[in-house]
């Protein structure tokens, strides 16, 4: 007799049992059941401990609210935003929902894997997903996609401490592509008719739905600043690339910018020429800096889209910070003396 899995957050089941109530499949990570409305994901922070770091799980709260981070689709070489992947970028525009599940164990006596329900997700309609550089199961190195999922517009997920992106139990770097441009914004989904557990969890009835399109406008600005300044250098012959840094005992990885391999100066660019972003940049480049391999004699320089005011461009010199910011026929501030 099958057994009617009911949605409820926190609620312990089978892919078995989900794929008998839904019609999804049963072995990858990200299943869609198109006949029910639904794309299912099921996330296995540990999965990636054997590299020593995970992209997988409950990443640090954002001015948005709670964030989970989960790994695409395409076991080896680069992933791309389609097939698998692309169910979760279009299941907003489909009508679809998206229901995250966590691994939980092993069925006693058994091999399977049992899945806990965390709740309803939407994927981030500002920045769908950050491009890492991480191991496939071949252990190479190759580009992940690594999607930023949010708790439906009011729903309360069902997630513990446990649900945390894993520490990371060694320290490395990896050489990777620049941020040149966003991925194609998604719209946000239909509420949901996943059924509400109460629980003492965190709970969040915001966030996605609040996401102001000035917030989508200055992501997309960054981006094309950076991609500017990018085909800039490279019309002037220098080598370009960015880092992706991890950082024993701690989650997530570090990305900064963009590294000019030329001239040996890393920069932080910002969207929007305001005090409290310039602030930001200084902060992270000095954390930056620290890790990158031969950082003897390594200059740090801000990328901004205009001039900013006498005062802060005083603290930057103070910082002993560059200053690069665009203008209507190059780059002001480049080549940095």
């Amino acid at each position: 007799m099958t057994t009617t899995v009911d949605l409820v957050p926190g609620v312990v089941t089978t892919r078995e049992a989900l794929a008998a109530t839904y019609g999804c499949g049963t072995f990858q990570g990200i299943e869609p059941a198109d006949a029910a409305g639904k794309v299912f994901v099921f996330s296995d922070p540990s999965a990636g401990e054997e590299y020593g770091y995970t992209f997988d799980g409950r990443a640090e709260d954002d001015e948005f609210g709670p964030l989970y981070l989960y790994t695409g689709a395409g076991a080896n070489g680069p992933q791309k935003p389609s097939g698998r992947n692309g169910s979760l970028l279009t299941a907003a525009e489909k009508g679809r929902e998206i229901h995250l599940f966590v691994a939980h164990g092993k069925v006693p006596g058994g091999g399977a894997m049992r899945q806990r329900y965390i709740g309803q997700m939407v994927v981030d309609p500002v920045k769908p997903y950050d491009v890492h550089r991480g191991p496939g199961k071949d252990g190479v190195m190759r580009d992940a996609l690594v999607f930023r999922l949010r708790p439906a517009p009011g729903t309360s997920p069902a997630w513990t401490d446990a649900d945390s992106q894993l520490p990371a139990s060694k320290s490395g770097f990896e050489i990777a592509d620049p941020l040149v441009q966003v991925p194609k914004q998604i719209v946000l989904p239909k509420q949901s008719g996943a059924k509400v557990k109460k629980t003492e969890q965190h709970s969040v009835t915001e966030s996605v739905a609040d996401i102001q399109a000035s917030q989508r406008k200055v992501l997309y600005r960054e981006a094309e600043l950076v991609a500017a300044f990018v085909e800039h250098l490279t019309a002037a012959g220098h080598k370009t690339h960015s880092f992706e840094f991890v950082i024993e005992g701690e989650p997530g990885t570090l990305t900064p910018d963009l590294y000019d391999a030329t001239d040996h100066v890393l920069f932080e660019a910002k969207g929007l020429t305001t005090r409290a972003n310039v602030r930001m940049a200084i902060g992270q480049l000095a954390d930056y800096r620290r890790h990158v391999p031969g950082n003897n004699g390594l200059r740090v320089a801000v990328l901004l889209p205009s001039e900013p005011t006498a005062d802060v461009q005083k603290l930057l010199a103070e910082q002993n910070v560059a200053l690069v910011y665009q203008t209507d026929d190059g780059f002001a501030g480049w080549p940095i003396a």
